[in-house]
């Protein structure tokens, strides 16, 4: 069973996807997430729980290296 309910808005894991997220609202015990700087949202079929400071850092480093590339705004 999952306690915890994020704030929309806030990151998230999937532990399903092993991806971090932005809480985007739910659909019964389902969260949909977006890709941190945006994107298409996916369904957290599994647990989500907070990231660790390490799982935050990643996805800001991700998501730095796309804007350099030109990936994303």
């Amino acid at each position: 069973m999952n306690l915890f309910i994020p704030e929309i808005g806030e990151l998230v894991y999937d532990v399903a996807t092993g991806k971090v997220g932005q809480a985007m609202g739910h659909e019964g015990p389902h969260w949909q997430l977006r890709p941190v700087g945006g994107g298409r949202e996916w369904d957290a079929l599994g647990p989500i729980r907070p990231p660790t400071d390490a799982e935050r850092l990643s996805a800001g480093v991700a998501l730095a290296n796309a804007r350099s590339r030109g990936e994303c705004a």
